[in-house]
């Protein structure tokens, strides 16, 4: 895969926006800076730089490393962040903190651009708290020159001894747990007990097979050989190695995988409530949308940005654009409140045995 990178100046040329115009004091009601805290790389400098060259107010960009990081800084107070980027999960968790401000949906444009597989979801009924941003899946990689041209289709085969020592799952607990409840028949977003148990008891019979959990390097790992499967994170660095190696697949397993988005949200007491608005109006649009992918790698909930993605080759690439088809099955990770402590319980057991 190519990254390519659309000139930000070009971009606002070729777009009107109407009701968030720009003017002397930054067409924001005074305001001239927003403040943003979002994953690493998911909002391209080149959307940033295009707003602020549409609009003149100035955004100021924080990254978190993990949900559970962003919900602690806007539960000690005082963040002075407007707009966050949570996953769908940390969406749930940050309304039952009240750590969201409800969105004023008349006061947002383009919401008809963003596709009907993220309208409504479960973790955000009638996107009250979230416009889905980005998204992506969590399934199988594997280089076909070590499986000896068998096609790796089920979570089963990171559960088969005859893959010992040649098998990386993620390292990561709700992850891991994706694999162990499906691979069981159970969704993975399963919140009895007995079935996590089960999950539990999977993974840790999995384990002496595992060349170990690796969330870093295991594409490399498979690309080379040194690994024949891996559990994996669909994104920029699985498609690059995909596009790259012609033995190297991604694939969502038949039962199911998962995918995750990433949404726009506008924190409690956020200071600049009106920019808020005009950024999350400004990404709604294609040509702004159709950067997450051209410049971030990352697949757009945008429907309408086919026409602007520059490598049309991604929207084929199952470790980016996953098809209808493949993600029929995929099940949404969302909170599992109380039960949180069964799969915390059980990854310690996992990790000790």
């Amino acid at each position: 895969m190519k990254k390519h990178t659309l000139a930000a100046v070009g971009v606002v040329a070729a777009l009107a926006l109407t009701a968030c115009s720009s003017d002397a004091d930054g067409g924001s009601g005074g305001s001239t800076q927003l403040n943003v805290y979002s994953w690493a790389d998911e909002i391209p400098q080149t959307v940033i730089d295009a707003f602020t060259e549409e609009t003149g107010i100035q955004v100021t960009v924080d990254n978190f490393d993990s949900n559970e990081t962003m919900i602690s800084k806007l539960a000690a107070g005082g963040s002075g962040y407007d707009i966050v980027e949570p996953s769908q999960y940390a969406v749930q968790q940050l309304v039952g903190q009240e750590l969201l401000e409800p969105l004023d949906h008349s006061r947002i444009e383009g919401f008809d651009n963003v596709s009907g597989q993220f309208i409504d979801p479960s973790y955000d009924p009638g996107n009250e708290y979230s416009v889905p941003w980005v998204w992506g899946t969590t399934g199988l990689i594997y280089n076909e020159s070590c499986t000896d041209g068998e096609q790796i289709t089920s979570w089963a085969s990171l559960f088969d001894p005859k893959w010992s020592g040649e098998v990386y799952m993620l390292d990561n607990m709700l992850a891991a747990y994706i694999a162990g409840l499906q691979v069981n028949g159970f969704p993975a977003n399963s919140t009895d007990e007995a079935e996590i148990s089960a999950a539990t008891d999977s993974l840790i019979e999995q384990k002496s097979l595992l060349a170990g959990y690796n969330s870093t390097n295991y594409g490399e790992l498979v690309a080379s050989g040194d690994a024949c499967i891996a559990q994996a994170w669909g994104g920029t660095s699985t498609a690059e190695i995909v596009s790259e190696n012609e033995d190297v697949h991604y694939v969502i397993p038949e039962e199911g995988g998962s995918m995750w988005v990433d949404g726009l949200s506008i924190a409690k007491g956020a200071p600049n409530e009106e920019a808020a608005y005009q950024f999350i109006n400004f990404l709604l649009q294609p040509e702004i949308a159709a950067m997450a992918t051209n410049d971030g790698g990352l697949a757009s909930t945008n429907g309408a940005v086919d026409e602007f993605i520059t490598d049309q080759g991604l929207l084929s690439n199952a470790a980016v654009y996953a098809s209808e088809d493949e993600v029929a099955n995929a099940d949404f990770i969302v909170d599992p409140g109380s039960a949180m402590t069964f799969f915390q319980d059980g990854w310690t057991r996992v990790k000790a045995s």
